[in-house]
Protein backbone atom coordinates (compact mmCIF):
# COMPACT_ATOMS: atom_id res chain seq x y z
CA UNK A 1 0.00 0.00 0.00
CA UNK A 2 1.61 3.26 -0.97
CA UNK A 3 1.16 6.39 0.89
CA UNK A 4 2.50 9.92 -0.01
CA UNK A 5 5.39 11.26 1.99
CA UNK A 6 5.14 14.93 3.30
CA UNK A 7 9.23 15.78 2.40
CA UNK A 8 8.93 18.44 5.32
CA UNK A 9 7.57 15.61 7.87
CA UNK A 10 9.81 13.11 6.69
CA UNK A 11 13.11 15.19 7.33
CA UNK A 12 12.08 16.41 10.72
CA UNK A 13 11.60 12.66 11.49
CA UNK A 14 15.29 12.10 10.42
CA UNK A 15 16.63 15.07 12.25
CA UNK A 16 15.07 13.93 15.58
CA UNK A 17 16.26 10.43 14.89
CA UNK A 18 19.83 11.63 13.81
CA UNK A 19 20.26 13.45 17.45
CA UNK A 20 19.26 10.57 18.85
CA UNK A 21 21.31 8.18 17.32
CA UNK A 22 24.17 10.61 18.00
CA UNK A 23 23.13 10.21 22.01
CA UNK A 24 22.66 6.86 22.01
CA UNK A 25 26.31 6.05 20.32
CA UNK A 26 27.87 9.02 22.70
CA UNK A 27 26.41 7.56 26.04
CA UNK A 28 29.27 5.53 26.31
CA UNK A 29 31.91 8.13 25.65
CA UNK A 30 30.07 10.04 28.76
CA UNK A 31 30.61 6.84 30.24
CA UNK A 32 33.96 6.09 29.77
CA UNK A 33 34.97 10.38 30.23
CA UNK A 34 33.85 9.90 33.92
CA UNK A 35 35.36 6.82 34.79
CA UNK A 36 38.53 7.52 33.82
CA UNK A 37 38.52 11.25 34.89
CA UNK A 38 38.51 13.29 31.67
CA UNK A 39 35.95 15.93 32.14
CA UNK A 40 37.13 16.27 36.19
CA UNK A 41 40.76 16.96 34.62
CA UNK A 42 38.59 19.33 32.14
CA UNK A 43 36.91 21.17 34.98
CA UNK A 44 39.88 21.79 36.92
CA UNK A 45 40.16 24.72 34.11
CA UNK A 46 42.29 26.22 31.62
CA UNK A 47 42.54 25.08 27.99
CA UNK A 48 43.83 21.54 27.40
CA UNK A 49 44.62 20.13 24.05
CA UNK A 50 44.14 16.30 23.68
CA UNK A 51 47.89 15.99 24.44
CA UNK A 52 47.37 17.75 27.87
CA UNK A 53 44.46 16.26 28.83
CA UNK A 54 46.13 12.64 27.62
CA UNK A 55 48.90 13.39 30.39
CA UNK A 56 46.66 14.50 32.99
CA UNK A 57 44.55 11.55 33.00
CA UNK A 58 47.29 9.23 32.13
CA UNK A 59 45.20 8.29 28.65
CA UNK A 60 46.23 7.86 25.34
CA UNK A 61 46.61 10.66 23.24
CA UNK A 62 44.75 9.34 19.96
CA UNK A 63 41.78 8.06 21.84
CA UNK A 64 41.30 11.23 23.71
CA UNK A 65 41.21 13.37 20.41
CA UNK A 66 38.39 11.44 18.74
CA UNK A 67 36.24 11.28 22.10
CA UNK A 68 36.87 15.20 22.43
CA UNK A 69 36.23 15.67 19.08
CA UNK A 70 32.36 13.52 19.79
CA UNK A 71 31.87 15.43 23.37
CA UNK A 72 32.04 19.00 21.74
CA UNK A 73 30.32 17.62 18.46
CA UNK A 74 27.51 17.24 21.19
CA UNK A 75 27.88 20.44 23.36
CA UNK A 76 29.24 18.29 26.27
CA UNK A 77 32.91 20.14 26.07
CA UNK A 78 33.52 23.67 24.62
CA UNK A 79 36.38 23.59 21.34
CA UNK A 80 38.36 26.55 21.29
CA UNK A 81 39.61 27.19 17.32
CA UNK A 82 42.03 29.17 17.59
CA UNK A 83 44.19 27.07 20.11
CA UNK A 84 42.84 23.90 19.43
CA UNK A 85 42.05 23.22 22.52
CA UNK A 86 38.87 22.41 25.15
CA UNK A 87 37.45 23.07 28.57
CA UNK A 88 34.39 23.02 30.36
CA UNK A 89 32.27 25.68 30.86
CA UNK A 90 30.47 26.45 34.55
CA UNK A 91 27.59 24.78 33.34
CA UNK A 92 28.96 21.49 31.45
CA UNK A 93 31.16 21.32 34.77
CA UNK A 94 28.09 21.13 37.01
CA UNK A 95 26.32 18.61 34.95
CA UNK A 96 29.20 16.19 33.93
CA UNK A 97 32.35 16.54 36.84
CA UNK A 98 30.75 17.84 40.42
CA UNK A 99 29.26 14.78 41.72
CA UNK A 100 27.86 16.74 44.50
CA UNK A 101 26.05 18.45 41.86
CA UNK A 102 22.30 18.75 42.48
CA UNK A 103 21.95 18.10 38.37
CA UNK A 104 25.31 15.50 37.99
CA UNK A 105 24.39 13.20 35.07
CA UNK A 106 26.86 10.46 34.37
CA UNK A 107 25.12 7.91 36.66
CA UNK A 108 22.17 8.52 33.78
CA UNK A 109 24.96 7.12 31.79
CA UNK A 110 25.91 4.10 33.62
CA UNK A 111 22.24 3.46 33.60
CA UNK A 112 22.19 2.97 29.95
CA UNK A 113 25.08 1.41 28.93
CA UNK A 114 23.72 -1.54 31.86
CA UNK A 115 20.02 -1.66 30.11
CA UNK A 116 22.24 -1.75 26.29
CA UNK A 117 24.03 -4.90 27.65
CA UNK A 118 21.09 -6.41 29.55
CA UNK A 119 19.20 -5.65 25.67
CA UNK A 120 19.20 -9.34 24.55
CA UNK A 121 18.27 -10.69 27.74
CA UNK A 122 14.63 -8.19 27.83
CA UNK A 123 13.89 -8.89 24.22
CA UNK A 124 13.61 -12.44 24.81
CA UNK A 125 11.22 -11.40 27.59
CA UNK A 126 8.68 -9.48 25.06
CA UNK A 127 8.30 -13.20 23.70
CA UNK A 128 7.94 -14.98 26.65
CA UNK A 129 6.43 -12.56 28.88
CA UNK A 130 8.82 -13.51 31.52
CA UNK A 131 10.03 -11.43 34.05
CA UNK A 132 13.59 -10.23 35.39
CA UNK A 133 14.66 -9.73 38.65
CA UNK A 134 16.50 -6.27 40.12
CA UNK A 135 19.48 -9.05 41.00
CA UNK A 136 19.48 -10.38 37.88
CA UNK A 137 20.38 -7.01 35.53
CA UNK A 138 23.41 -5.73 34.53
CA UNK A 139 26.05 -4.66 38.13
CA UNK A 140 26.22 -1.11 36.05
CA UNK A 141 22.57 -0.76 37.23
CA UNK A 142 22.95 -0.72 40.99
CA UNK A 143 26.09 1.93 40.46
CA UNK A 144 24.70 3.99 38.17
CA UNK A 145 20.88 4.11 39.85
CA UNK A 146 22.64 5.25 42.83
CA UNK A 147 24.33 7.92 40.93
CA UNK A 148 21.71 8.79 39.10
CA UNK A 149 19.39 9.51 42.28
CA UNK A 150 21.78 10.37 45.10
CA UNK A 151 22.04 14.20 43.60
CA UNK A 152 18.59 14.53 43.42
CA UNK A 153 18.43 13.22 47.38
CA UNK A 154 21.03 15.37 48.41
CA UNK A 155 19.16 18.42 47.28
CA UNK A 156 15.39 17.81 47.91
CA UNK A 157 15.21 14.93 50.45
CA UNK A 158 16.46 17.22 53.81
CA UNK A 159 15.76 20.63 52.45
CA UNK A 160 12.22 20.05 51.26
CA UNK A 161 10.73 16.38 51.08
CA UNK A 162 11.13 15.67 54.27
CA UNK A 163 9.90 19.30 55.74
CA UNK A 164 6.85 19.18 53.46
CA UNK A 165 5.49 16.39 55.49
CA UNK A 166 3.04 17.08 58.59
CA UNK A 167 5.13 16.66 61.72
CA UNK A 168 8.14 14.73 60.64
CA UNK A 169 10.80 16.87 60.94
CA UNK A 170 10.25 17.92 64.48
CA UNK A 171 9.80 14.25 65.45
CA UNK A 172 13.38 13.39 63.32
CA UNK A 173 14.91 16.21 65.03
CA UNK A 174 13.46 14.99 68.72
CA UNK A 175 14.71 11.06 67.94
CA UNK A 176 12.71 8.63 66.34
CA UNK A 177 12.69 4.95 64.97
CA UNK A 178 12.79 5.07 60.62
CA UNK A 179 13.02 2.53 58.34
CA UNK A 180 14.13 2.98 54.38
CA UNK A 181 12.43 -0.24 52.34
CA UNK A 182 14.36 -0.62 49.03
CA UNK A 183 17.06 1.30 50.29
CA UNK A 184 19.80 0.32 47.28
CA UNK A 185 23.05 1.48 48.24
CA UNK A 186 21.68 3.21 51.01
CA UNK A 187 22.25 6.96 49.51
CA UNK A 188 18.94 7.94 51.04
CA UNK A 189 19.33 6.60 53.98
CA UNK A 190 22.58 7.92 54.83
CA UNK A 191 21.69 11.34 54.17
CA UNK A 192 18.39 11.32 56.78
CA UNK A 193 21.27 9.68 59.33
CA UNK A 194 23.30 12.59 58.83
CA UNK A 195 20.58 15.56 59.44
CA UNK A 196 19.01 13.76 62.34
CA UNK A 197 21.74 12.25 64.33
CA UNK A 198 18.57 11.87 67.35
CA UNK A 199 17.02 9.19 65.23
CA UNK A 200 17.71 5.96 64.70
CA UNK A 201 17.57 4.19 60.47
CA UNK A 202 17.65 0.92 59.38
CA UNK A 203 17.93 -0.04 55.38
CA UNK A 204 16.31 -2.97 53.81
CA UNK A 205 16.42 -4.30 50.23
CA UNK A 206 15.94 -7.66 48.76
CA UNK A 207 19.70 -6.98 46.96
CA UNK A 208 22.15 -8.62 49.43
CA UNK A 209 24.92 -7.42 47.10
CA UNK A 210 23.26 -3.84 47.35
CA UNK A 211 23.19 -3.97 51.13
CA UNK A 212 26.69 -5.23 51.82
CA UNK A 213 27.58 -1.92 49.84
CA UNK A 214 25.34 0.64 52.12
CA UNK A 215 26.74 -0.90 54.78
CA UNK A 216 30.39 0.47 53.15
CA UNK A 217 28.77 3.80 52.70
CA UNK A 218 27.18 4.20 56.33
CA UNK A 219 30.75 3.47 57.56
CA UNK A 220 32.27 5.91 55.42
CA UNK A 221 29.76 8.74 55.83
CA UNK A 222 30.61 8.16 59.81
CA UNK A 223 27.02 7.18 60.80
CA UNK A 224 27.29 3.32 61.32
CA UNK A 225 26.53 4.20 65.22
CA UNK A 226 22.72 5.04 64.38
CA UNK A 227 22.11 3.53 61.12
CA UNK A 228 22.14 -0.52 60.03
CA UNK A 229 21.38 -2.58 56.97
CA UNK A 230 19.61 -5.78 56.25
CA UNK A 231 18.24 -7.90 53.73
CA UNK A 232 14.83 -7.78 53.83
CA UNK A 233 11.86 -7.39 51.35
CA UNK A 234 9.27 -4.57 51.54
CA UNK A 235 6.55 -6.38 53.10
CA UNK A 236 8.63 -8.67 55.03
CA UNK A 237 10.62 -6.17 57.30
CA UNK A 238 10.72 -6.84 61.10
CA UNK A 239 10.26 -4.38 63.44
CA UNK A 240 8.08 -1.30 64.32
CA UNK A 241 8.63 2.42 63.27
CA UNK A 242 7.51 5.61 63.77
CA UNK A 243 8.70 6.80 60.08
CA UNK A 244 8.89 4.42 56.91
CA UNK A 245 10.31 5.86 53.51
CA UNK A 246 10.40 4.18 50.13
CA UNK A 247 11.84 5.74 47.23
CA UNK A 248 12.00 4.96 43.75
CA UNK A 249 10.56 1.46 44.25
CA UNK A 250 7.07 0.45 44.83
CA UNK A 251 6.04 0.82 41.43
CA UNK A 252 9.29 -2.31 40.55
CA UNK A 253 7.72 -4.53 43.00
CA UNK A 254 6.47 -7.81 42.54
CA UNK A 255 3.35 -7.45 45.72
CA UNK A 256 3.26 -3.63 45.71
CA UNK A 257 -0.22 -4.01 47.82
CA UNK A 258 1.46 -6.30 50.20
CA UNK A 259 4.70 -4.10 50.78
CA UNK A 260 2.09 -0.80 51.62
CA UNK A 261 0.20 -3.62 53.74
CA UNK A 262 3.10 -4.48 55.68
CA UNK A 263 4.01 -0.83 55.72
CA UNK A 264 0.74 -0.47 58.04
CA UNK A 265 1.48 -2.59 60.29
CA UNK A 266 4.95 -1.93 60.58
CA UNK A 267 4.02 1.81 61.44
CA UNK A 268 3.19 2.77 65.44
CA UNK A 269 0.38 4.75 66.37
CA UNK A 270 0.74 8.54 64.17
CA UNK A 271 3.44 7.15 62.10
CA UNK A 272 3.86 8.21 58.56
CA UNK A 273 4.75 6.44 55.65
CA UNK A 274 6.92 8.83 52.63
CA UNK A 275 6.54 7.23 48.98
CA UNK A 276 9.08 8.77 46.48
CA UNK A 277 8.31 8.04 42.76
CA UNK A 278 8.89 9.39 39.53
CA UNK A 279 7.10 11.92 38.57
CA UNK A 280 3.99 11.21 36.25
CA UNK A 281 0.20 11.86 35.00
CA UNK A 282 -2.02 9.65 35.48
CA UNK A 283 -3.45 9.82 31.53
CA UNK A 284 -0.32 8.54 28.65
CA UNK A 285 -1.09 12.26 26.86
CA UNK A 286 0.27 13.66 30.09
CA UNK A 287 3.82 12.11 30.14
CA UNK A 288 4.40 12.40 26.36
CA UNK A 289 7.65 14.55 27.08
CA UNK A 290 11.23 14.37 27.45
CA UNK A 291 10.77 13.22 31.06
CA UNK A 292 8.33 10.77 30.29
CA UNK A 293 10.41 9.29 27.48
CA UNK A 294 13.29 8.95 30.12
CA UNK A 295 10.62 6.93 32.51
CA UNK A 296 9.24 4.92 30.15
CA UNK A 297 12.40 3.57 28.78
CA UNK A 298 14.10 2.82 32.61
CA UNK A 299 10.50 0.88 32.73
CA UNK A 300 10.31 -1.20 29.70
CA UNK A 301 14.04 -2.37 30.15
CA UNK A 302 13.91 -2.41 34.30
CA UNK A 303 11.01 -1.77 36.40
CA UNK A 304 8.32 -4.00 34.63
CA UNK A 305 10.36 -7.08 34.46
CA UNK A 306 11.24 -6.66 37.99
CA UNK A 307 7.58 -6.89 38.94
CA UNK A 308 6.77 -9.32 36.62
CA UNK A 309 9.42 -11.94 37.88
CA UNK A 310 7.20 -11.74 40.85
CA UNK A 311 4.43 -12.55 38.78
CA UNK A 312 3.52 -8.89 40.03
CA UNK A 313 1.15 -6.48 38.62
CA UNK A 314 4.26 -4.88 36.94
CA UNK A 315 2.66 -0.73 37.56
CA UNK A 316 5.54 0.73 35.65
CA UNK A 317 8.01 4.28 36.58
CA UNK A 318 5.04 6.23 34.95
CA UNK A 319 1.83 4.57 37.34
CA UNK A 320 0.43 8.02 38.11
CA UNK A 321 -0.57 9.31 41.10
CA UNK A 322 -4.03 8.12 40.46
CA UNK A 323 -2.87 4.44 40.59
CA UNK A 324 -0.48 4.77 43.03
CA UNK A 325 -2.93 6.43 45.49
CA UNK A 326 -5.86 3.10 44.66
CA UNK A 327 -2.38 0.94 45.60
CA UNK A 328 -1.95 3.08 49.02
CA UNK A 329 -5.68 3.10 50.23
CA UNK A 330 -6.30 -0.54 49.08
CA UNK A 331 -3.77 -0.95 51.88
CA UNK A 332 -4.77 0.43 54.77
CA UNK A 333 -3.90 4.12 54.33
CA UNK A 334 -7.03 6.44 54.30
CA UNK A 335 -4.93 9.77 54.29
CA UNK A 336 -2.79 10.32 51.50
CA UNK A 337 -1.43 13.61 49.68
CA UNK A 338 1.01 15.06 47.44
CA UNK A 339 3.14 16.82 49.88
CA UNK A 340 5.88 18.07 47.23
CA UNK A 341 7.25 17.35 44.27
CA UNK A 342 10.42 18.09 41.33
CA UNK A 343 10.45 17.64 37.97
CA UNK A 344 11.59 14.09 38.56
CA UNK A 345 9.99 13.40 41.63
CA UNK A 346 6.35 12.86 43.20
CA UNK A 347 6.18 12.83 47.16
CA UNK A 348 3.39 11.26 48.92
CA UNK A 349 2.15 11.33 52.34
CA UNK A 350 0.32 8.49 53.62
CA UNK A 351 -1.19 8.30 57.30
CA UNK A 352 -3.39 4.97 58.14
Amino acid sequence: MSHTVDESKLHQHLERMLSDIGAAMSASLVVIGDKLGLYKALAEGGLLTPADLARKTGTQERYVREWLHNQAAGGYVTYHPKTHAFSLTPEQAHLLADEASPHFMPGAFEIIASTARDEPRIADRFITGGGMAWGDHDPGLYHGTERFFRPNYAANLVKSWIPSLDGVEARLRKGITVADTGCGHGSSTVLMAQAYPNSSFVGFDYHAPSIHIAKERAQAAGVSDRVRFEVAKADEFPGTYDFVTSFDCLHDMADPLGAVKHTKKALSGGGTWMIVEPQAGDELKDNLNPVGRVYYAASTMICVPCSLAGNGPALGAQAGEKKLREVVSQGGFSKIRRAAETPFNMVLEARA
